[in-house]
């Protein structure tokens, strides 16, 4: 359980001011998901915006946490010789990395803006003056970064928040000021944005984006001055939401059917010819970043070529494809024909499954969901076919129980006998909701079967293992269940699991990498494949809380 930092009254912006940002900008993010995904409207009612922006938030978050050297989110401990420069780049980085979404990629640019100001010298600036210039240059990068600004939405929100601070910074304000004036000027955009877009009056609510960006601007008022901010701008309480809103289908709105999103590593004039490409191929485009790392965000109904459009630009990877038309029947009350249920050990992985279209459950570490849970998810799911991926030799029982309650209301379920996640995704991405059940069954099945899995985890105590006895503390490879490898460290062990994998063959690697694992170690063990095995690709994945400190994968 996270804990907030209490901030003491500050104008001084350094790294342990935006870390203290970072982790209030969380918790702030983490009370409101389910109240902004409620009133997700536009531009696609599929009901995630809080996610997305919580997710993002986190990813930046833990950036942040690796580059200064401190935990995650919740402590308070800094690093004393870290710059403000260092922080508010790492923070913009992670976020670029992590961006969810259309809400979440817009808040990745504006984190990038604020970056571009406070990571320079102040040339005899003040911190009040200095925050409200990387207020406005970040509303003026996330402007430049959509292809076709909206208002009426988070950009609306943006733009005003930065006029607030500029007339703070002029009046010579502290930082504290400026950042409270944004705030206050962002929930008055935030009440009106109603009355600028035509699908939030209908459906009676303000913009989602918006009030995932008020939270954040609110985190960085009270980071700064040590007070919380005076009213939070969801659940009613600071701005009006009527009633929930209507979604409507893919033909309703006459909108794409799939969102796609990858990072890509470009040129900038690459990255010019891929906004026009993609621009001719659907909408809400954004595309972020600089430096030759972005992150793109559209929504097409040929998810292929808009991935093309990336190869041709450079190399994208995460890439993250996932279709609306799902999502909104299920918020109609309609049933699919067809969906997925999976037990996940890790919020990143529960992310990425859910953005596959899967609805997912949680299993922490040590726990094994109950039936009741199981059903209540296949419920949520709300197809007439369901096919449930338990996750573990150990949740398949619960699975079994748990199809057989939802057989006796009427759906047809099959159990994916999956004894880890990454064989779940291996199924996952060969889900054919257009083929029949028995394809799609026997399709999913062959998938995870054809996955070789292993798992590091650190011991807890001596004992003994089919691999010998082990002390607490070393780090254990265990390969389909069994331990094979004991190492001192994650890096070797993690090659060591690797090489016996890899021995027998294999064409793709799967790295899940668990919440306090630095990138770093999947960029070695993607170099190390690369090395010894010239046809085998490698993805890599964050796992999140509550999941392994590695899972691997080899098909």
């Amino acid at each position: 359980m996270q804990h907030e930092p209490q901030p003491q009254p500050a104008d001084e912006l350094d790294a342990e001011s935006v870390r203290t940002w970072s982790s209030l900008a969380v918790a702030a993010l983490g009370r409101a998901r389910e109240d902004i995904d409620a009133i997700n409207v536009y531009p696609v009612a599929d009901a995630d915006t809080g996610t997305n922006l919580y997710l993002t938030a986190e990813s930046a978050d833990r950036a942040l946490a690796e580059a200064l050297g401190t935990p995650p989110a919740g402590v308070s401990e800094t690093t004393a010789d870290a710059t403000l420069s260092e922080a508010v780049r790492a923070y913009a980085h992670g976020a670029l990395i992590g961006a969810r979404g259309n809400s979440g990629t817009i808040l990745a640019q504006l984190l990038r803006g604020v970056a571009d100001v406070l990571g320079d010298e102040p040339g005899g600036r003040g911190p009040g003056r200095l925050l409200a210039e990387a207020l406005t240059r970040a509303a003026e990068e996330a402007y430049r970064a959509v292809a076709h600004p909206v208002e009426g939405t988070m950009l609306t929100v943006a733009a005003a928040a930065a006029r607030a601070a500029e007339a703070a910074g002029e009046a010579a304000g502290t930082a504290a000021d400026v950042a409270l004036a944004a705030y206050d000027g962002a929930r008055a955009a935030l009440a009106d944005t109603p009355g600028q877009l035509a699908e939030l009056g209908r459906a009676g609510v303000v913009d989602a984006g918006g009030c995932g960006l008020v939270a954040v601007l609110g985190a960085l008022s009270q980071a700064l001055s040590g007070r919380p901010p005076a009213a939070e701008a969801v659940r009613g309480r600071a701005v009006p939401v009527p009633r929930p809103p209507q979604p409507c289908d893919a033909e309703e709105q006459g909108g794409p059917a799939y969102e796609v999103i990858y990072l890509l590593e470009a040129a900038e004039p690459a990255v010019a010819e891929l906004r026009g490409r993609l621009d001719g191929l659907g909408d809400s485009l954004v595309v972020v970043g600089g430096d030759g790392l972005w992150n793109v965000h559209v929504h097409v109904d040929d998810p292929g070529a808009a991935v093309e459009a990336g190869v041709v630009a450079g190399r994208p990877y995460r890439i993250r494809i996932t279709h609306f038309g799902d999502e909104r029947r299920r918020a109609r009350g309609e049933r699919v024909q067809r969906a997925v249920v999976a037990v996940v050990p890790g919020e990143g992985l529960a992310g990425l499954c859910g953005e596959a279209g899967a609805t997912t459950v949680l299993a922490r570490p040590g726990e094994v969901p109950d039936a009741a849970a199981l059903v209540d998810a296949i419920r949520r799911a709300h197809a007439r076919e369901v096919v449930l991926l338990p996750g573990g030799a150990d949740q398949r029982a619960v699975a079994s129980a748990a199809a057989e309650q939802a057989r006796a209301d009427g759906v047809r379920v099959a159990v994916i006998p999956t004894r880890s996640a990454v064989q779940g995704l291996a199924a996952l991405a060969v889900h054919d909701p257009e083929g029949t059940f028995d394809e799609d069954v026997v399709a999913m099945t062959a998938a995870a079967g054809a996955t070789r899995y292993a798992e590091l985890a650190v011991a807890e105590r001596q004992s003994f293992t089919s691999a010998g006895i082990c002390q607490a503390g070393d780090v254990l490879g265990l390969i389909d269940g069994d331990v094979a490898v004991i190492g001192s460290g994650l890096d070797e062990t993690a090659q060591a699991v690797l090489e016996r994998m890899l021995g027998s063959g294999g064409e793709l690697v799967t790295l899940v990498l668990g919440p306090e694992v630095p990138d770093a170690l999947a960029e070695r063990l993607e170099a190390y494949v690369q090395h010894g095995h010239l046809a085998v690709d490698t993805v890599t994945y964050r796992g999140g809380r509550y999941s392994a400190p590695l899972l691997i994968g080899v098909e």
